[in-house]
């Protein structure tokens, strides 16, 4: 196969190339839009644009052949889609973009928004969060349901699709961009609590899938493997990605976060600032 090849959707979905296409077409028209002393800079665009890409990448080319194919590239591909292209994706700061688009939504379209308003404040109340962004990773690698979300193509969708907006959802509360001193948003001791708390059962799971000595997941010999490797191995690897990387990539969120944390100038807020945050919660 060629290069290009390979950029072609393995299984086009025109729900999945019009949904990414309309993100970066709104991103770019408003960052044009944006004052120039409002303007991401280039390392923010391109943080931006580069975990839209990967996410897009391995939902929507040939890697999607090999995730449906072999159980260490499925668990490369939700490592992208739950964990390091929204990571980027938050770590980028768009919240200017959102501003600017926010501000255009009409006055008579509140009333049909405010639904979606009080679902997010629920999913992101801070345990709530927690709960589902490790839930989820247990409920689609829970092996009946893992066997039939590879063989429905429709679930399958579904099972990407929610992988992708809870990994947006929890990043976005863990790297808001406000200060949590001047702001409703999330405090740093919290944040940091957030990422210590999914590291474990993340790592439970890795563990047992790594040390499980039969197949758990035997929808891969029932379909059959892209490549000729021993199931053993398949496994091995995949429980590997299940249990380190996302584990790693929470630690880096907490130097991140300790980070924001030394720049605001320490961790005591005033007490007035307190009962604010108290009346908000």
């Amino acid at each position: 196969m060629s290069w290009f090849e390979y950029l072609l959707p393995y299984d086009f979905s025109p729900l999945t190339l019009l949904a990414f296409l309309a993100v970066l077409v709104l991103y770019i028209r408003g960052l044009r839009a944006l004052p120039v002393a409002e303007r991401p800079g280039v390392l923010r665009v391109g943080t931006f644009l580069l975990g839209v890409l990967l996410c897009y990448a391995v939902m929507h080319t040939r890697f999607d052949y090999y995730s449906q194919y072999m159980f260490f590239v499925h668990r490369g591909q939700h490592l992208v889609l739950h964990h390091l292209g929204p990571m980027l994706i938050a770590l980028s700061n768009p919240l200017p973009i959102l501003r600017y688009w926010g501000n255009r939504i009409p006055q008579a379209a509140s009333p049909y928004l405010a639904p979606l308003g009080w679902i997010y404040r629920v999913l992101q109340q801070p345990f709530i969060a927690a709960f589902l962004f490790v839930g989820l990773i247990y409920f689609w690698l829970w092996p009946s349901m893992h066997f039939d979300a590879m063989l429905s193509r429709q679930l399958y969708w579904v099972m990407n699709w929610s992988m992708l907006l809870d990994g947006l959802l929890f990043w976005w509360l863990i790297f808001d961009p406000r200060s949590p001193y001047s702001s409703g948003a999330l405090s740093y001791g919290m944040r940091i609590l957030l990422l210590i708390l999914v590291i474990v059962p993340q790592q439970v799971l890795g563990a047992w899938i790594v040390f499980n000595r039969g197949m758990v997941y035997d929808v891969y010999e029932v379909c059959g493997r892209a490549w000729p490797m021993a199931p053993e191995t398949d496994q091995l690897i995949g429980g590997i990605l299940t249990w380190i990387p996302p584990s790693m990539m929470s630690g880096i969120g907490v130097l991140i976060i300790l980070g924001r944390l030394l720049h605001d100038g320490g961790s005591v807020k005033p007490s007035s600032e307190l009962n604010v945050q108290g009346t908000n919660a």
